[in-house]
């Protein structure tokens, strides 16, 4: 029995017509000796009607039964017209069953509000049962769409589609890495590529001039909801452009996914902030832009303050810094609690407040303000009765994330107390410009670099490399949406005396060391290498979003846990010792 229709398709305009369905049996009815059956495939539900000598046979299937069906497509009866899906009018008088394959009971229900209630562990460990709920089968779909619409794209501005290897040289410079150990050469081992970067700006030099790829990428790291071991990125990389160039670029390809996907117009050119203006407003470096609560500097108002511990934060070169949650004063003692301890896991040492009630002052810090520090409070954050502010003296970047985080804990907050809206629809793109080349780390003393080593640092800036490698912009750019960031990327350094001198003065990275990792690419560099640039958007993340999820295993068919485990082929698992021989190794199972 072949398919004729999907179980969406049918409507009036097929009455009388002879059809084949098949599907899963989503649900069984008996209404006085007829039975119905919902029959639902990846597309939708029919409803399914016998009343003839397969009445007996049709009483016994079990929801999740897998069968196929021809019959006659036949109006519903007025009462019986179900407006709230398309074959709602209709209905299939079956004269055929075949039961391809009777199911066992789930073990919860296939429904997306009986799913969502459920443990997530159970809905991985049964994800091919997880996957045929309605909201999941959209998901896939919206993924698809997003993947389709992005090859589309990028094959109208002249890009090849080309793959990279997966099994790479390590680079330990970056995340850490998965490796495999060649069979072949004993005792020597691949990386799994945690990026195509290097191969991406090889294909530059060797004349490509437009490259994309839908990549698979590989990082060793503790797992969170956005993100995972294994994720996939849309990987770019283009000759003889500038910064302007790839805004454009890239704008117009998610222009061109939202219209697809969600039939929304994005407005373009998107908003671009620099980089410390993003830290000093918002805390953070991917700011949600949906609302306000952004950070004010009070360094100047309590530079000469009674309250020493402003005062000599400020001395010392620190910043002292404040946001008003307007509306939160009703704040409970739990709350205040658990933002405290995210605020000490940042470095704080507690975290200073004042709430507003009633047109009081209440904190135990404020009777070391003047009358003329309340008043500039006051000025400066538009105090109101049932606010509470938020304080940090710290150095200047631990003192953004700090109030950063709490800006973030703050919104909640409102959200759930119904103060505040953050609309999943609402689309507030954002470039993140004028990154720092490099970051100082005071324990290792010495400098790394911010995005990767790779990176071109602004023309002008380039004679400070050696000098003040700290004040060196780098041609670095993220794009941000509501907080998330969706993708990064460079113009990247094509001439090999500035990439050896970022290699060996500044990072001082040996030279033996320099050779083994990157020889090869600055032997390429030798040979005639275009200015270019590229970036990486986050596909996983990106297609999250459009689904309105906050959870990027939503949207991947087989994700690993927070555990990095698949529950579903239970992996990973041991290996034989023959395998382990085989690859010259050996475990060594640590006893704790």
């Amino acid at each position: 029995m072949k398919r004729t229709h999907h179980c969406a398709q049918l409507t009036k305009s097929d009455l009388n017509a002879t059809i084949s369905l098949a599907g899963w049996v989503d649900s069984v009815r008996d209404h006085g000796g007829i039975i119905f059956i919902d029959l639902r495939d990846r597309e939708g539900v029919t409803q399914v009607k016998f009343d003839t000598n397969l009445r007996a046979e049709a009483a016994q299937l079990k929801s999740e039964s897998v069968i196929g069906i021809t019959g006659t497509v036949v109006a519903r009866p007025g009462e019986m017209v179900n407006k709230n899906i398309p074959t709602g009018e209709i209905e299939i008088d079956a004269t055929e069953l075949v039961v391809h394959n009777i199911s066992d009971t789930p073990p919860f229900p296939l429904t997306d509000a009986g799913g969502d209630k459920v443990n997530e562990d159970l809905r991985l460990t049964y994800r091919y049962l997880d996957l045929r709920r309605p909201k999941m089968r959209k998901n896939l779909a919206v993924r698809h769409r997003a993947t389709k619409a992005v090859r589309d794209y990028f094959d109208s501005q002249g890009f090849y589609e080309i793959e990279t290897p997966a099994l790479f040289k390590s680079t330990p410079e970056g995340a850490r890495e998965y490796l495999v150990p060649s069979r072949i050469h004993a005792g020597q081992f691949y990386a799994l590529s945690q990026s195509p970067q290097q191969f991406k700006q090889i294909l530059m030099v060797a004349g490509v001039e437009k490259y994309f790829q839908i990549a698979r990428c590989f990082r060793d790291e503790d797992l969170r909801a956005d993100r995972q071991m294994e994720f996939t990125q849309i990987d770019v990389e283009v000759s003889f452009i500038d910064r302007e160039g790839i805004y454009s670029l890239f704008e117009g390809m998610l222009k061109k996914v939202w219209k697809e996907v969600l039939a929304h117009d994005l407005p373009t050119p998107f908003p671009r902030m620099a980089y410390k203006d993003a830290m000093n407003r918002y805390g953070v470096d991917k700011p949600d832009t949906r609302f306000g609560i952004e950070l004010v500097d009070l360094s100047d108002t309590f530079k000469a303050s009674s309250f020493k511990v402003f005062q000599s934060t400020i001395a010392a070169g620190g910043s002292v810094k404040a946001i008003n949650a307007k509306g939160l004063a009703d704040i409970t003692q739990g709350e205040l609690g658990s933002m405290e301890e995210v605020a000490k896991s940042l470095g704080a040492k507690g975290l200073a407040f004042i709430k507003v009630e009633k047109g009081e002052w209440k904190s135990p810090i404020v009777k070391f303000f003047s009358d003329a520090e309340k008043a500039e409070l006051t000025k400066r954050l538009n105090i109101e009765d049932g606010d509470i502010l938020f304080f940090a003296a710290a150095p200047w970047e631990r003192a953004c994330a700090i109030l950063g985080r709490a800006r973030l804990d703050a919104s909640q907050l409102l959200v759930k107390r119904g103060k505040m809206q953050l609309r999943a629809d609402q689309w507030n793109f954002l470039w993140v410009v004028d990154f720092p080349l490099m970051s100082y780390d005071e324990e290792k003393g010495s400098y790394a670099a911010t995005h990767h080593p790779f990176t071109s640092p602004v023309p002008e800036d380039t004679a400070l490399l050696e000098s003040d490698p700290k004040a060196v912009r780098g041609q670095h750019y993220d794009v941000v949406l509501n907080g998330m960031e969706l993708g990064g990327g460079s113009i990247r350094i094509h001439q090999p005396a500035i990439q050896k001198k970022v290699f060996e003065d500044v990072l001082k990275i040996p030279a033996d060391v320099v050779e083994s990792r990157f020889g090869y690419m600055l032997k390429a560099f030798t040979y005639g290498a275009p200015p270019h640039g590229g970036i990486a958007f986050g596909l996983d993340r990106m297609c999250a979003l459009l689904c309105g999820t906050t959870s990027i295993r939503d949207v991947i068919a087989f994700p690993k846990t927070q555990k990095a485990q698949d529950l579903m082929a239970q992996s990973p698992t041991p290996v034989t010792a023959k395998q382990l021989k085989e690859l010259h190794i050996q475990t060594v199972i640590p006893t704790e």
